[in-house]
């Protein structure tokens, strides 16, 4: 949790709670408030030119949404859109600027977080560009893992359908469901 509950609240954040299935934000809209999870999860995704759902995140509790394109003067290349019920606390733009003007640690450890993220993201991609499904699906699974502290082999439930781990890998269920599979044969 980079930015405490708190502090967000201190500098005018307010609390929001969305139903399952709504949709925070779409593509194409420009960004205006630092969103940050309190309770619930929530995919980045878009849809390609078949409507084939693809996944880019699930974000969990204590994470922040899309907070990167803060930083630009960029449109959102993604959706954001709940799984189920979720709060979430949301600061406008200029007062997430002004909070990180306040607190330079903040900042740094914000920035750190976006370069760590970003090198996730490129892991994924490498992954991801792989023809072998084993290698896509134990990706996913690790950049999941990486935005839990518990770092422990088999001590994280990665808790996604097999959906959407197709998604995520740009794989066929089917496909995902045979290869699961197989990577637990080789495990135990």
């Amino acid at each position: 949790m980079l930015i405490s509950e708190e502090l967000l609240k201190e500098y005018g954040a307010e609390t929001e709670v969305f139903d399952s299935s709504y949709v925070i934000f779409s593509e194409g809209d420009k960004p205006k408030n630092y969103y940050k999870i309190v309770e619930g999860r929530i995919k980045l995704n878009n849809y390609n030119e078949e409507g084939k759902e693809l996944i880019f995140a699930i974000l969990e509790k204590g994470l922040s949404v899309c907070e990167l394109l803060l930083f630009i003067d960029k449109t959102y290349p993604v959706n954001a859109i709940t799984f189920e019920k979720c709060t979430v606390l949301k600061l406008p733009k200029a007062q997430f600027e002004k909070l990180l003007d306040d607190h330079p640690k903040i900042s740094r450890d914000m920035n750190k977080f976006l370069s760590e993220r970003l090198y996730y993201k490129y892991i994924m991609l490498d992954n991801n560009s792989s023809l072998r499904p084993s290698v896509r699906i134990k990706g996913a699974l690790d950049y999941y893992k990486s935005y839990n502290e518990n770092a422990k082999k088999f001590e994280y439930e990665i808790p996604l359908t097999r959906q959407q781990l197709a998604s995520l890998t740009a794989l066929r269920v089917e496909t995902v469901i045979r290869t699961v599979k197989e990577l637990e044969k080789e495990i135990f």
